[in-house]
């Protein structure tokens, strides 16, 4: 069998609010999940065990260990049927970014062993492996609530093709420590209209956690917003990268070109929603 590949891309949350934080510590939020056509990228062929190699311009900050969720959705897929794998991670994304780049390779990894090993996925691994592994597996424009799942499909979301434009200061965040920085405030709902309305009209309630810990995530929240052609810009997820999406792709690559000119050492990606 010849190796096969699947895409890991990049998610962002268009609106994310939390809600409450529960006694044992998650959070319950509601929001909005939409996908690049762009992001990390897998391939796997038969082996006589699981084994994992990185490669890519981000492969230096991601280790082969233990804790890699690629190597757990692997294992746990194979489960006791000794199935084997070799299997490539080219990085692309940056790591701690907030557009759910393990969690995005983890569902890959999961949709590209059950095609070569012809196993169905079973309904509990994926939210085991992580909050957003569920909606990456999907990877569609979906809604989401509790700790980031179940998942809903929103099917006609209009979004589909959309320019966005992905934007980071090549500065991590830890996602544990924006939650634990929320004030606690539950802000209201976020509306179940069409997405891009509800997002627009929505908001990140982790945004203030994460400037308090990383004010440069305020410079590329500036710098996108002051682009022509923005439908809506905000972070994604616990940051650092943020997002602009807009009304057409010759505004969006003057804006990429830009930010590019202005702020050299950012990360810039042009894409599209799925």
């Amino acid at each position: 069998m010849t190796a096969l590949f699947e895409a890991a891309c990049a998610k962002i949350n268009l609106a994310l609010h939390v809600r409450r934080r529960r006694p044992d510590g998650y959070h319950e939020i509601e929001t909005i999940f939409a996908f690049a056509e762009d992001g990390d990228m897998l391939t796997a062929e038969p082996a006589d065990r699981i084994s994992l190699a990185i490669d890519g311009p981000f492969a230096a900050e991601l280790g082969v260990s233990d804790d890699n969720l690629v190597l757990k959705a692997a294992r746990g897929l194979a489960g006791a049927r000794g199935c084997g794998a070799s299997i490539r991670l080219s990085k692309n994304l940056p790591i701690a970014s907030g557009v759910g780049g393990g969690s995005a390779d983890a569902a890959a990894a999961l949709r590209l062993l059950s095609r070569l090993w012809d196993v169905a996925i079973p309904g509990d691994l994926p939210a085991s492996l992580g909050a957003d592994v569920p909606a990456c597996l999907l990877s569609r424009t979906a809604w989401a609530e509790g700790l980031g799942h179940p998942v809903t499909e929103i099917p006609k979301s209009g979004l589909a093709g959309m320019p966005l434009l992905l934007v980071n200061p090549m500065l991590p965040v830890s996602t544990a420590a924006v939650y634990r920085g929320w004030d606690t405030v539950d802000r209201g709902p976020l509306g179940r209209g069409a997405p891009l309305a509800a997002a627009q009209s929505g908001r990140n309630d982790l945004e203030p956690a994460a400037l308090a810990i990383q004010p440069a995530i305020g410079g590329v929240l500036a710098a996108l917003a002051a682009q022509d052609g923005v439908m809506l810009s905000r972070m994604s997820g616990s940051g650092a990268t943020c997002f602009a999406l807009f009304a057409d792709e010759r505004a969006r690559d003057a804006a990429a070109a830009a930010i590019r000119g202005a702020h050299p050492g950012y990360w810039v990606l042009a894409t599209r929603l799925r």
